[in-house]
């Protein structure tokens, strides 16, 4: 008798295994599926050189500016740099004091500098601002929604947009005063 319990145990086990198997690999399936259908929904274009610059709205962090909400759109005809940065990033805090001193002299030629800041919270952000005195128009995307509009990879990432809205230069990596110059001058409405 106990041999035939301990066959029929091990029979036992053994469709547990298998039911166990089956449900493991129905939920991977299932992942697996729900993935494909959520990355067929999603937006995945990637904006390039020649393309319209996309609209977004955020709310603004510095309080030199006089808008609270910034919108893209709000800069039309206007030549824009569009900065993606973060605090812990060193080539962004590297670039930002160029960014600043070029700053007055192409806001008054109609290019504004929008640095896009990708901090979890406006507090370190804050101090940056006081200790950079920084004062171009800083939105903050906590989320990270205008992050993925763009598809930004590695920051600093800089969109370059023309008075007519179109991207005209990428740049990925923190750019040098003179580099960063001659970009404002090509977005330089005439």
């Amino acid at each position: 008798m106990s041999i035939e319990k301990a066959k029929k145990r091990k029979k036992q086990k053994k469709r547990n295994r298998l039911i166990y198997r089956g449900v493991i690999l129905a939920a991977l399936v299932g992942a697996l599926i729900f993935a494909i259908v959520s990355n067929l929904q999603k937006d995945n274009t990637v904006y390039r050189v020649g393309d319209p610059a996309p609209d977004f709205q955020l709310t603004q962090i510095n309080k030199n500016s006089d808008l609270e909400t910034l919108r893209l759109s709000d800069y039309e005809g206007k030549g824009v740099m569009l900065n993606f940065w973060a605090t812990w990033c060193k080539p962004c805090e590297a670039e930002m004091p160029y960014m600043q001193e070029l700053y007055p002299k192409y806001k008054d030629k109609g290019v504004e500098i929008v640095a896009v800041s990708l901090d979890t919270t406006e507090l370190v952000v804050d101090r940056f601002i006081d200790r950079y005195d920084l004062t171009f128009p800083i939105p903050h995307d906590k989320n990270g929604e205008i992050r993925d509009l763009y598809k930004v990879g590695p920051i600093p990432s800089t969109f370059f947009i023309n008075p007519d809205g179109e991207i005209q230069e990428v740049v990925n990596g923190a750019l040098t005063l003179d580099l960063l110059e001659g970009y404002l001058n090509e977005i330089t409405p005439n």
